[in-house]
């Protein structure tokens, strides 16, 4: 997939969660590329702390130019999972996770950064050790097998290097149960 594809589908799924006040966050591969080694990627992921009540009006919003099942964003946002909206002329799929109540989620969305990416737009994005930890987290929980997963975690890792807050992503990774793989990491 090319880049303009991936940010025509989610500049407006921004614009339409700043419209309605929600706060959010860039996650997944589009904040590893922005932090470590680019690389192009089928979907963006976003976390949003989006309430059941605004459910709709976002949904509404993209309606036009979106698929977007309004049933399955609110039982989403009900159990704090995740439901996409695909946008309709470029086919990008945009995953939202509703943020969830555990410590690190919360902790990693208190600290996320406005930040320009590849289109020149500002977006808030996760840091790059919250994008590390929650990138170690799905690599252990995909069964460890995932070489995408895998290279962005040392990609940022290696372009960061001494930037990192080394302290909070020791503490975290011990709270996630993923040192191991971040002392693996480290290593390249």
């Amino acid at each position: 997939m090319n880049q303009p594809d991936l940010f025509a589908a989610l500049g407006p799924v921004i614009d339409a969660l700043e419209t309605l006040g929600v706060a959010y966050s860039v996650v997944g591969s589009v904040a590893s590329s922005a932090y470590g080694v680019a690389r192009s990627t089928v979907d963006a992921d976003v976390v949003a702390e989006i309430p059941e009540a605004r459910v709709e009006a976002f949904v509404a919003s993209l309606a036009a130019t979106y698929y977007v099942d309004l049933d399955a964003a609110r039982d989403a946002v009900r159990r704090h999972s995740m439901f996409n909206v695909i946008h309709l002329e470029t086919m990008v799929k945009v995953d939202v996770y509703a943020l969830t109540q555990r410590d690190i989620d919360r902790a990693s969305f208190a600290r996320r950064q406005l930040r320009a990416l590849e289109d020149g737009r500002e977006y808030f994005v996760d840091t790059p050790e919250d994008t590390i930890l929650h990138k170690l987290e799905w690599y252990r929980d995909g069964g460890e097998v995932s070489e995408r997963q895998w290279a962005d975690i040392v990609g940022v890792i290696a372009v960061q290097g001494d930037a990192l807050d080394t302290e909070y992503l020791d503490r975290w990774a011990r709270e996630l149960g993923v040192s191991d793989l971040l002392a693996r990491a480290k290593r390249g």
